[in-house]
């Protein structure tokens, strides 16, 4: 656009905004205020799920200041309104349940119902122990083998987990974190035994170990040594793993730790930015590694907040790899994610209402545009969702995409004054908040200094506030309650004998293994471990491939890097 063009604009935009803006000042004075004294409104302060006021209307005049170019075109920079120029017309975003328990027979089971009800994609839950790097058969992990998700301990779990699936066909999500570089080099190693090509595996570890000191609080090391694990994950898939996403930068779980919307975005980014950093520092070009950056939203209860948060993410993202770290292509810019709804709105009173918030959320998340979708169970309130309760969840996401028509035009809601406002307001927001993370001396001193830990624990407090106080509604709970409750639903049960069943394959394996082969591997595993531009990755590998189990490589490094102990926040 010219100056002059420009300058036009300008003045066509602010004739407008004070055209309407004089409008509005009549109305309130004169219908609204008048209709307000007969009729008062239900409340004095309208807030967001992020606290955030919220105007009674929105106009022209909100938006007049978004140039059209922080709005332009799906698949353009800044990508606000979509990753890709044709979206869900193109094909419907990935439908992808997550799934895991007891044994890993028992998850692949459950994982083949799945896929026969029409799910695109896989995605894995892992139980504690494996969580945290525990073996099964370790004291710590009794009563917990299989209990949250599927127990792997070994490469033979693994290739169990996926028999009879096409890795080259379906692509796979693991969520876990301070183990997830094991559990990669056993998918490697898996998938080189089928004889696959590793550069058409698609999927992703989550592998975001820097939230984890912010929320989750699932580690095993120290930050500084996990953030070398990160990199060495990165950097090792970079030019081996073509269509494989090494890490999954996750905003999901600051939002269940109790996190406003706009704390999990910013916060997101900001994790984001030190990811980045540390990769660019071993003097690998951003462009080599940053289109299989992939990220985990939540999609919470608040329907416009966000869309427009998803958009306001997009757009944020995309500014800094270009302006901050120099991404020359698109494909470093798009910030592609997955969705998954929020659990934390689940109730175990009136379980039913929780198919209709779900349903509701998902809507919001394929508005905003993610890339793969989630939705949970009804039951999870309870337990580990059942099958009828998974079958409900994909089918939630199966009517959206074939009976709505919403995957007919790209971003629909872009061009509300209320949204486009919203987006801008949320991308301000984020900037505010990263200005503050760098004002403390960057991601790595804000958790050391316990910043995004207070930031999140006052805004859960004052949530559990208003809904105690019935502040904010959750029906079934603090209103429209059932003097008699009577939903009875199925809930999923662990088999009880599925512990035992797996620590005993497990000792047998350890038996009947090569090791002296073990320790070889784990020693020069330690070794590798020692030159900290060494990659990690090769030698575990190797390690995994001896049938070294996750917790011996866990505790081999432990001497090395040590344990990470938290100063908790009250």
């Amino acid at each position: 656009m010219t100056p002059s063009t420009r300058a036009l604009t300008n003045l066509i935009e602010e004739t407008v905004r004070q055209h309407v803006e004089a409008e509005l000042e009549t109305w309130e004075q004169g219908e609204l205020a008048a209709f307000v004294a007969r009729r008062p409104e239900s409340r004095g302060e309208y807030l967001s799920g992020s606290r955030r006021p919220v105007k009674r209307v929105y106009t022209p005049a909100d938006v007049a200041d978004i140039p059209y170019e922080d709005i332009g075109l799906p698949g353009q920079f800044p990508f606000t309104r979509g990753p890709y120029p044709t979206m869900y017309r193109g094909r419907p975003w990935t439908m992808r349940q997550i799934a895991g328990f007891g044994t890993p027979d028992e998850t692949n089971e459950r994982f083949q119902y799945l896929i026969a009800q029409g799910q695109t994609g896989l995605s894995v839950d892992f139980d504690m122990p494996t969580l945290m790097g525990f073996d099964s058969d370790d004291p710590k992990s009794v009563g917990e083998v299989g209990r949250e998700g599927v127990a792997v301990d070994v490469l033979e779990d693994m290739d169990r987990l996926f028999a009879g699936i096409d890795l080259e066909q379906i692509s796979v999500s693991m969520t876990i974190n301070p183990s997830a570089w094991i559990l990669l080099a056993m998918y490697i190693a898996v998938a080189e035994a089928r004889g696959l090509d590793l550069n058409k595996l698609s999927g992703t570890i989550q592998n975001d170990i820097l939230k984890e000191y912010i929320a989750q609080k699932e580690w095993i090391y120290p930050p500084e040594p996990s953030m070398r694990i990160v990199r060495d994950t990165i950097t090792y898939t970079a030019g081996r793993m073509a269509r494989y996403n090494p890490i999954n930068i996750s905003g999901y779980h600051i939002s269940e730790a109790g996190s406003s919307a706009l704390q999990e975005a910013a916060f997101t980014i900001a994790t984001t930015r030190e990811y980045v950093r540390a990769v660019t520092a071993t003097g690998l070009d951003v462009d080599a590694f940053a289109p299989r950056l992939s990220f985990f939203f939540v999609c919470q209860a608040d329907f416009f907040e966000e869309v427009a948060k998803f958009r306001a993410l997009r757009r944020r993202y995309a500014r800094m790899m270009r302006e901050e770290f120099g991404a020359k292509s698109p494909e470093s810019m798009r910030m592609r994610f997955h969705t998954q709804t929020a659990a934390a709105t689940l109730t175990k009173p009136q379980p039913l209402n929780n198919i209709v918030r779900t349903a509701i959320q998902a809507l919001a998340a394929v508005l905003g545009g993610t890339q793969s979708l989630h939705t949970n169970g009804l039951d999870e309130a309870y337990a580990i969702p059942s099958e009828l309760a998974m079958k409900v969840a994909l089918r939630t996401q199966q009517i959206i995409a074939e009976e709505t028509n919403v995957t007919q035009v790209i971003d629909p809601l872009g061009g509300s004054w209320y949204v486009e406002s919203l987006t801008r307001d949320f991308e301000r927001s984020i900037d505010e908040y990263l200005a503050k993370i760098e004002e403390v001396g960057g991601t790595l001193a804000a958790i050391e200094q316990n910043f995004f830990q207070r930031e999140i624990a006052d805004f859960a407090y004052e949530f559990a506030q208003r809904k105690a106080a019935a502040d904010r509604t959750v029906v079934g709970v603090n209103k429209f309650v059932d003097d008699n409750e009577d939903q009875e639903i199925e809930v999923h049960k662990i088999d009880p004998t599925s512990e035992r069943r797996k620590i005993e394959r497990l000792q047998e394996i350890k038996r009947t293994r090569d090791n002296a082969r073990v320790s070889a591997t784990l020693e020069a595993l330690v070794r590798t471990a020692r030159d900290p531009g060494a990659n990690l990755m090769p030698a575990t590998i190797d390690a995994v491939r001896a049938h070294a189990s996750m917790g011996e490589i866990v505790n081999a490094l432990e001497g090395l890097f040590g344990r990470y102990t938290e100063t908790p926040v009250f």
